[in-house]
C-alpha cells in the first residue's frame, strides 16, 4: 500500500468500526494512515495497515486524553492534527477540552455545553418540538419517581438511558443498549437494576413503533464551522444487530433520499448553529405514515461508511474545510448504494419484505456493496482471521437472537 506525505494527521479516537471506517476514508480519499488511540488491542483498526494503533484503558479519562493529544500534536508539530472522536465518550472529551489542546490540533466540534444537552435524549425531543420534528411517544422517568397507575402508551414499550455515556459507565450483568419491555412488572425491575448499579440521569420510556429493523432511518449531516449543512445522506436500514449489547446497530443500509425528512432536520442544525458531524435515529410508524427520531448522536455514526460509499467521503469534510479552507456546496447524497457487515447469506436471510429484498439482490448482484472492513490490500494475516471470524460469528448470532 502506497501513502503521501500530507500537511495533516488524523488522530481517531475510539477501538470500533467507527475508527476503521473513517481511517479507510482518510486513506482512499487522501492516502494518508491514520493514528488511532483506543481502550484495548482489538477491532478492526487494531493491525490495520491503514492505521497505527495505540492502546491504553484510561484513554477515555481527561487526564490520559489530554496529555496523549498533547504528547503527538508536539511530536508532529509541523502538521496539523485533526482530533476527531468515534463514540459519544471520545466526542464529549474534544468538545471539553478544544480550548486546551495544542494550536496544531484541530476540534471540528460544537462547544461542550450544546453537546452535552445534545446527547441527552429529553432536551433533544424539546428541539423537536420546536422545529416540527415528530418523535415516538415519551415519558421520561427520573430516579425516584413513581410511575402512575397506567402509562400513556401501551406495552410493550421502550426503555433506554438519556445520558448514554453515563449509563454505559455503570455496567451490570443484564445490561442492554435499548430494552424491550413486554409488562409493568419487567420495566420495574429494569429500572431498578439500572438504577442499582449506579446510573443517576433519567430514563426514557417510550410508546413502541411497530415494524421490524426495515422500517428504520439513519440520517448523516455535516455542518461547516459556520454552522450551515454542507452534506446530507439518508439511509434506509433493512438490518440490525440484535445481541444485547449490539441491539440496534446498523447491520445492512441502502441509501435513500427523503428531501422533506432532510429540510427539517437542515433548519434544525441551522438553527442551532451545529458545527461538524451529526447523525440521526429515525422510524416510520406506519400507524400515522410519519417518521420519528429517536436521537441525535453529535458525531458521525459507526455505520458512516454508508455515506463515503455513496460518494460522499466523509474523510474530505473535515480536509477540505479546516485544512484546504474550501467553502463546499450543499449535496444531498441520491446514488443507491449498498453498505453491510454482516454476510451476504444473513442478509438476504433476514431482510424480509419483498421489495427490499429484491434491491438488496440486485445491488450485490451489480457489486454495488461494501463491507468497510474488508478494504483491497489491507489484509494482514492475524487481522484478516479475526475479521473474517467476527464476520461468520453473524450466523449464530441471528440464529439466537433475532425474533
Amino acid at each position: 500500500m502506497k501513502f503521501t506525505d500530507e500537511s495533516f494527521i488524523p488522530m481517531l479516537f475510539g477501538g470500533d468500526i467507527n475508527t476503521y471506517s473513517v481511517a479507510r476514508a482518510f486513506y482512499e480519499e487522501y492516502k494518508v494512515k491514520s493514528y488511532v488511540f483506543g481502550k484495548f488491542q482489538t477491532g478492526p483498526s487494531y493491525g490495520s495497515k491503514i492505521t497505527v494503533y495505540h492502546a491504553d484503558k484510561d484513554i477515555d479519562t481527561d487526564e490520559v486524553f489530554l496529555k496523549t493529544v498533547r504528547d503527538f500534536c508536539s511530536e508532529h508539530s509541523d502538521k496539523k492534527v485533526l482530533t476527531i472522536g468515534c463514540g459519544d465518550s471520545y466526542v464529549a472529551l474534544i468538545s471539553k477540552h478544544k480550548n486546551e489542546l495544542p494550536e496544531n490540533a484541530i476540534a471540528p466540534y460544537i462547544d461542550f455545553e450544546l453537546m452535552d444537552s445534545l446527547q441527552q435524549k429529553e432536551l433533544f425531543y424539546k428541539l423537536c418540538d420546536k422545529h416540527g420534528i415528530d418523535y415516538p411517544g415519551t415519558l421520561c422517568y427520573k430516579k425516584g419517581d413513581v410511575l402512575g397507575d397506567t402509562l400513556p402508551f401501551q406495552f410493550p414499550v421502550i426503555l433506554k438511558p438519556s445520558n448514554g455515556i453515563n449509563y454505559w459507565e455503570h455496567e451490570f450483568p443484564t445490561q442492554e443498549k435499548v430494552y424491550t419491555i413486554e409488562s409493568r412488572e419487567r420495566l420495574e425491575k429494569v429500572i431498578n437494576e439500572i438504577y442499582d448499579a449506579g446510573y443517576e440521569d433519567t430514563l426514557i420510556i417510550q410508546d413502541m413503533i411497530p415494524g421490524n429493523d426495515e422500517y428504520m432511518r439513519v440520517l448523516t449531516s455535516y455542518s461547516d464551522h459556520n454552522g450551515k449543512v454542507k452534506m446530507m445522506c439518508l439511509g434506509h436500514v433493512l438490518l440490525e444487530e440484535h445481541t444485547p449489547h449490539g441491539k440496534g446497530n446498523h447491520a445492512v443500509i441502502i441509501t435513500e433520499p427523503q428531501v422533506e425528512l432532510m429540510k427539517k432536520v437542515k433548519n434544525l442544525l441551522e438553527d442551532l448553529n451545529y458545527i461538524g458531524y451529526s447523525n440521526f435515529d429515525i422510524k416510520y410508524d406506519s400507524r400515522d405514515n410519519k417518521y420519528k427520531f429517536f436521537e441525535i448522536n453529535t458525531r458521525q455514526g459507526r455505520s458512516n461508511f454508508y455515506v463515503t460509499a455513496s460518494g460522499f467521503n466523509v474523510a474530505r469534510y473535515f480536509v477540505e474545510e479546516y485544512i484546504r479552507g474550501r467553502d463546499l456546496p450543499l449535496m444531498v447524497a441520491k446514488k443507491e448504494h449498498l453498505w453491510l457487515v454482516v454476510p451476504k447469506g444473513v442478509a438476504k436471510k433476514y431482510v424480509k419484505d419483498p421489495a427490499n429484498k429484491k434491491k438488496l439482490k440486485e445491488l450485490l448482484k451489480k457489486n454495488k456493496f461494501v463491507n468497510p472492513v474488508f478494504m483491497a490490500g489491507d489484509l494482514k494475516l492475524n487481522r484478516t482471521l479475526r475479521m473474517l471470524k467476527q464476520h461468520i460469528s453473524h450466523y449464530k448470532k441471528y440464529k439466537e437472537y433475532y425474533k
